[in-house]
């Protein structure tokens, strides 16, 4: 078996994990037209697969890959019990986003997880229902809330544009990936004090699962010395 890693296919993300592998000493070269999803390491036996950042998780946790570099965001959301599945070997300093929960501007009164746990109790006793935050995360925002002590809410699944959830309403609130919150903004929301769930950014992930042969094992330790990471 040969140790293989998983890049992202396309897009921004994956030149800068290219750029970022290159200063390094590693250069990784795709394969064939532009379409193709191939690609490979000069000079060396590593097999490089080009998936979708999104994929990446599933294949760390099957074992089918044994690096993978993806937004630790996805890792933590589609991974359960992730400490035992993947460790994370390098941040890679870019792709970075924060997972965070928003509310109306106009809750004036609402800065804050207690804040919002208050509010969430007098919506329930008013509306006789759960007010509502809208996610694509629902494992990360549920830990989150619950570690919280927020009670009386019920997460939405949000596949779409989850900013615009409250204006259509609905959703009461929502929790979502912004880089510079100029979305949230437009759409008259505000984000919470301590509302801050996660902090993602590219990662360098290793499968604790994937078949670690002796083969793999001086591979990965090869790579790893020149990439100059330390484990």
């Amino acid at each position: 078996m040969t140790l293989r890693l998983a890049i992202p296919s396309k897009g921004r993300l994956m030149d800068k994990t290219v750029d970022w592998f290159a200063a390094r000493g590693v250069e990784m070269r795709r394969s064939g037209v532009d379409r193709e999803y191939a690609a490979h390491i000069e000079g060396s036996d590593v097999q490089l697969m080009l998936l979708s950042a999104s994929e990446i998780p599933r294949d760390l946790q099957s074992g089918r890959i044994h690096l993978g570099v993806t937004g630790s965001d996805l890792v933590h959301e589609r991974i359960p019990n992730r400490d035992q599945v993947v460790a994370e070997l390098a941040p890679l300093g870019f792709g970075g986003a924060d997972l965070v929960i928003a509310v109306p501007k106009i809750w004036v009164d609402v800065e804050t997880l207690d804040d919002l746990d208050a509010v969430a109790s007098d919506f329930r006793a008013a509306h006789g229902h759960r007010l509502r935050i809208a996610t694509k995360y629902h494992r990360l925002v549920r830990e989150f809330l619950q570690d919280a002590g927020v009670a009386d809410y019920q997460l939405v699944d949000s596949q779409g544009a989850t900013e615009g959830t409250v204006k259509h309403l609905t959703a009461e609130a929502i929790a979502d990936i912004t880089s510079t919150g100029d979305t949230l903004r437009a759409n008259h929301l505000k984000v919470l004090q301590d509302g801050l769930v996660h902090r993602s950014q590219a990662t360098l992930f290793k499968s604790r699962v994937a078949d670690w042969g002796t083969a793999e094992q001086a591979a990965l330790a090869r790579l790893l010395e020149t990439l100059g990471i330390a484990v």
